[in-house]
């Protein structure tokens, strides 16, 4: 049976940075003639650094669901469609290794915007910055490429952190070159598939994620008349109004983002497991829909906030 804190394959633990970069870092090499990347091993270690709050300017990671499990089954599944690109283009255009190291560290840092900086005394939560969470990373990717001596990648990541949000439209993300917009298209979709086949995935959207849409002011929508409608009264209402989030999240995989889930089945041996898991958690969501009086939902999604640190208030209702 798959573990909770491991990827569809039950084969890599997604809560451990060390073992999520050392899977990369193979399928890298296996690309390019046994090479490392420096870059790539670098990103893992800031990361890491930034989400377990040992940076002097960023608070630890104090958001539940885009935690840093998250990060690292985005970062592993981006690196697996790469892989699976670069294997099967079959006349489409070399993947670059140096695209595949931005690709990795725009997918390590695509929510590095829910982290406070120590200096911010106006947010108490990382989730109040869940509007403008892709911007804020997209800002710093232009700081943190020159630092690790790719400055000339720094505009070019900036860009592709937004293929993973909804702040601007797919088609006004400036990018001139067509293999870097493919770049994009996997990292986004890396981040819809990612979460959508997380073993615990139903869990964190009723028990986490609402926190979160509360806390980002997700939970209503104002209307042109001003008036405000509720969009979603309660995690159990969430839970149910997910199958509908699965059907716009499919419209935006095979749409906008051209179906790069493709290439998951060749890096996984022919079998899209990520589409798989996504199908059975969307069956099981309606099996929960239609349970009243027991809890359908019992599994336990690892813990991965340092010790101490809570996402949001103790007295929020998150049911």
């Amino acid at each position: 049976m798959r573990r909770n804190e491991f990827d569809v394959t039950d084969k890599v633990c997604t809560t451990d940075p060390a073992v999520v970069g050392g899977e990369v870092m193979r399928l890298y090499r296996s690309l390019y003639s046994g090479k490392s990347s420096p870059q790539i091993e670098r990103a893992f270690s800031d990361m890491e650094q930034l989400y377990r709050g040992k940076h002097p300017d960023y608070h630890s990671c104090d958001t539940e669901y885009h935690d840093i499990q998250h990060v690292l089954d985005v970062t592993l599944t981006a690196a697996r469609l790469f892989d699976g690109y670069e294997r099967g283009r079959n006349g489409l255009a070399p993947l670059p290794p140096e695209y595949f190291s931005v690709g990795i560290i725009a997918a390590l840092f695509h929510d590095f915007g829910y982290l406070r900086r120590r200096d911010d005394h106006t947010h108490r939560y990382g989730a109040e910055y869940t509007l403008t969470h892709v911007s804020r990373g997209s800002d710093f990717m232009l700081d943190y490429f020159p630092g690790i001596g790719w400055r000339q990648y720094a505009a070019a990541a900036s860009q592709l952190v937004h293929y993973t949000g909804y702040e601007r439209k797919v088609e006004t993300i400036t990018l001139d070159d067509p293999l870097l917009r493919r770049v994009g298209e996997m990292i986004g979709t890396a981040d819809i598939i990612a979460q959508m086949s997380d073993r615990c995935y139903l869990e964190k959207c009723r028990d986490r994620l609402y926190p979160e849409f509360v806390l980002g002011g997700l939970t209503r929508r104002k209307q042109p008349d001003g008036q405000y409608v509720t969009v979603f009264e309660s995690g159990d209402d969430l839970l149910r109004k997910t199958p509908g989030f699965y059907f716009n999240a499919m419209k935006r995989l095979n749409e906008q983002l051209n179906r790069a889930y493709d290439f998951a089945k060749v890096s996984l041996g022919g079998q899209n497991l990520y589409l798989e898991e996504m199908n059975k958690n969307m069956r099981y969501a309606r099996v929960a829909e239609a349970a009243h009086e027991v809890d359908p939902l019992r599994r336990n999604p690892p813990s991965t906030l340092p010790p101490g640190v809570r996402g949001y208030p103790e007295d929020m209702v998150i049911r």
